[in-house]
């Protein structure tokens, strides 16, 4: 990322937590590894606060929609500006009209979030998505704790998110949320959680593998390591559950 892009960014208006703040230190073990590149929690802006991300589309799924100014945005990052993954190498090149340095190339995972449409004391977790190089470190469920706290700051009573694959929903369980039930109209499964505590239902188990069940039962276009992971974990309950390097966003 330019320098010039870097220095509108800090002067923006939004709270940024220093590295780990509260005393966890800049390289953390994540249960696959040690992340030895130090990040920062940074919080760009409320819903409606116009804060948009440029993401390289190569290295992460839904980068289109971060440019969108609508959702609030949080991102881990490396605290200096620099590359997020130096040793990443994009499959494709980019079109002569794209020029790599608009990238917010120092963005090591982003989530963007805005009130639930029919029930404003929900907030929604829209899009969360990983650096290609970083996936499988458990940086998606970081990320959702730390911004899960800071929507409970903000007046939130739950948090919502609604997930299409098994990988997404045992790392949702990772964070405190719980399957609702609840499937959309898109065949997603709808995760919940209280926006100050993890979720407390009377039925964990239960509803744990409800959820992993629906991915099979649905009409669903499993690859198999999706029906492997599922079939592994229909006999455990939430707490054995472990996204590991297989898993996908979050």
């Amino acid at each position: 990322m330019r320098p010039a892009r870097r220095e509108r960014r800090l002067q923006s208006n939004r709270a940024v937590t220093p590295p780990y703040a509260g005393g966890e230190p800049a390289c953390v073990h994540l249960g696959v590894g040690v992340v030895e590149t130090a990040m920062e929690y940074a919080f760009l802006g409320r819903p409606g606060s116009g804060a948009v991300l440029r993401l390289d589309y190569r290295a992460f799924a839904y980068a289109g929609k971060f440019v969108v100014g609508t959702a609030g945005k949080a991102v881990l990052r490396a605290p200096d500006g620099s590359p997020a993954a130096p040793e990443w190498s994009p499959d494709r090149p980019l079109p002569p009209t794209v020029d790599e340095r608009d990238f917010d190339d120092d963005v090591i995972a982003a989530v963007s979030f805005s009130p639930d449409r029919t029930d404003p004391d929900c907030c929604r977790l829209r899009y969360v998505t990983v650096h290609a190089a970083r996936r499988g470190e458990g940086l998606g469920p970081r990320l959702l704790d730390r911004t899960v706290a800071r929507l409970a700051d903000d007046g939130y009573e739950r948090v919502r998110i609604a997930v299409n694959n098994p990988f997404a929903y045992a790392a949702l369980y990772k964070c405190g949320f719980a399957y609702t039930g609840d499937q959309t109209g898109l065949a997603e499964l709808e995760l919940e959680r209280p926006a100050d505590a993890p979720a407390d239902f009377s039925d964990p188990v239960v509803r744990y593998r409800a959820g992993l069940r629906a991915f099979l039962d649905a009409d669903r276009d499993l690859d198999p390591e999706e029906r492997r992971f599922v079939a592994e974990r229909l006999d455990s309950g939430p707490a054995d559950s472990t996204a590991d390097s297989r898993s996908r966003e979050p």
